[in-house]
């Protein structure tokens, strides 16, 4: 398994579940992928997958779990949507966050990883080698195997203020040159704090790949304008996502399978838009037939 995000941690359950041998790998620090949850002044903050949302049964079930334990919690059914005629908002599905982060949820799912461990080439010596990642890091393995989805950059910018001026708990842009989303970090972690993440349009994250500070200021004071702030921030941080979220998706496949190779995630979302869920369900669904096919070799 490539890739401990939580497409790979589902995957890599399922499979357990069998009965059957997993080796996990992971290029990063930690696990979670873009959900994750770094320590900036003092607290965990979600600058990657702002929520997550339920509607399938098998979900359902591990977010009751995570629920009954502490580590998730119903956030918000009403987001605001600023337009350039002005501020509506849209309520329905509830929205959910985790006290921990959402770094902290993927962690939950998986056992041993192997950190810093960055593959250049397809490994050998296993029945089934899993890519769970955005497709243009699985092409760089395996090369035009699949017709791959192209992803869309975004800046992940936080600030922190001296006090909660604002009283959105979070709010979709449209139609905006810099930022397309803001959400209430204290809100959303259920901890109070005055601290927003931005996630910048595509187009100012192209114009600031090689710079992300630099994609700071123009997110960070159309937030103010929208939000109506005074103040400056007391403190900024950026974070690229080079590959944040697949631009399209691979329709009705729910992932790909095919021999020793198997490649999982978000794009692989045959109902709705591309979501944790939707990551979770690819993973899942994967896990299952390797470990039917895997399993009837026993």
């Amino acid at each position: 398994m490539v890739g401990a995000g939580i497409s790979g941690a589902a995957c890599a359950r399922a499979v357990r579940a069998a009965g059957l041998d997993v080796t996990v790998v992971e290029r990063g620090r930690a696990v979670g992928g873009r959900m994750a949850s770094p320590h900036l002044h003092g607290r965990r903050v979600d600058i990657g997958a702002a929520y997550f949302t339920v509607t399938g049964d098998g979900f359902a079930a591990l977010v009751a779990d995570w629920r009954a334990r502490g580590l998730a919690h119903e956030w918000t059914d009403t987001l605001g949507v600023f337009a350039p005629d002005g501020l509506t908002s849209t309520s329905g599905t509830c929205r959910f966050g985790a006290p921990g982060g959402l770094r902290s949820l993927a962690r939950d799912l998986h056992t041993e990883v192997s950190l810093g461990h960055e593959l250049r080439e397809f490994p050998d010596g296993f029945d089934v080698t899993v890519l769970a990642m955005p497709d243009p890091q699985a092409a760089r393995l395996v090369g035009d195997a699949i017709d791959w989805v192209e992803y869309d950059p975004v800046i992940a910018v936080v600030a922190g203020f001296a006090q909660r001026t604002w009283q959105l708990d979070a709010a979709f842009v449209n139609e905006h040159p810099a930022v397309t989303l803001v959400a209430d970090d204290g809100s959303r972690r259920a901890d109070g704090a005055p601290v927003l993440v931005i996630h910048t349009t595509p187009q100012l994250a192209r114009a600031h790949l090689d710079d992300p500070d630099g994609a700071v200021p123009p997110a960070v004071d159309a937030t103010r304008e929208l939000l109506r702030i005074d103040a400056a921030p007391q403190w900024t941080y950026a974070h690229r996502w080079r590959f944040a979220k697949p631009a399209a998706t691979h329709g009705d496949a729910p992932y790909w399978f095919d021999g020793p190779l198997g490649v999982c995630g978000d794009s692989w979302c045959p109902n709705g838009a591309p979501r944790v869920e939707a990551a979770w369900l690819s993973g899942h669904r994967l896990g299952l037939e390797i470990a039917a096919r895997l399993g009837s070799r026993m």
